[in-house]
């Protein structure tokens, strides 16, 4: 029998992305639950093998504007709880956090382009390690306190809490690791208001994306594939 993973998507474009087919290579049978849509409360979120909760435009605190946030917050809280395999990406690190019984709050600046991350002792000796000196996807505006039980693995300028894990069995990424940057443009059309209300120049961000492509997807499957590697998966 496939092993399983579930992923909770809550825009269109933001899926899988890199992590897709080194899943597919491993065996598992992927799955897509849509936040707001699907049944988050019930047993298929707390049985797959692993979790990943992907990105998307709305605040974790925004539970008055959308509802669902609250039942997909309680049940990552019953799957962290159970040590169950779990990965988050931007929102889904956001996610991870308010579940965690942490704050979740707009920061200073909106992080959106190619930056380094500053690695923590602690990351530089993980999976992170792959990542390096070199650029990463940024694509948020919401900063999260870390967790009493998380350790802190990544660091920018603007958002002190960059990564964090628990253990080997959860992990937690503002950045997008996942981004495929072939499919780039689906990411500019679907934030174009973000982007105008951000500044932020969409052909300057097209031909960065260009540049770093090669080289940070090669870096983005390697950490991925170290972390699926660390938590036996």
């Amino acid at each position: 029998m496939n092993k399983r993973a579930l992923a909770i998507r809550h825009v269109a474009f933001e899926d899988l992305g890199l992590l897709a087919p080194l899943l597919a290579a491993r065996g598992y049978a992927v799955e897509y639950r849509e936040a707001g849509i699907d049944d988050l409360g019930g047993p298929v979120v707390q049985t797959a093998d692993l979790l990943v909760v992907l990105g998307g435009p709305i605040g974790v605190y925004e539970t008055g504007k959308y509802p669902f946030l609250s039942e997909e917050i309680a049940a990552i809280e019953r799957r962290l709880a159970a040590g169950r395999p779990m990965l988050g990406f931007c929102l889904g690190a956001q996610l991870m956090a308010r579940a965690l019984d942490c704050r979740v709050y707009p920061g200073p600046a909106k992080e959106i382009g190619f930056a380094p991350l500053t690695l923590t002792e602690a990351g530089a000796a993980g999976p992170l390690r792959h990542l390096g000196a070199e650029p990463v996807l940024h694509w948020h505006g919401d900063n999260f306190d870390l967790p009493r039980e998380a350790t802190r693995l990544a660091s920018t300028p603007v958002c002190r809490n960059q990564a964090f894990a628990l253990g080997t069995k959860a992990l937690a990424l503002q950045f997008h690791a996942e981004a495929d940057l072939g499919r780039i443009e689906a990411w500019l059309i679907g934030h174009t208001a973000e982007l105008a209300a951000a500044g932020i120049d969409v052909p300057t961000l097209r031909a960065e994306a260009a540049r770093v492509r090669t080289g940070l997807h090669t870096r983005g499957r390697a950490m991925l594939t170290a972390w699926l590697d660390a938590a036996g998966l």
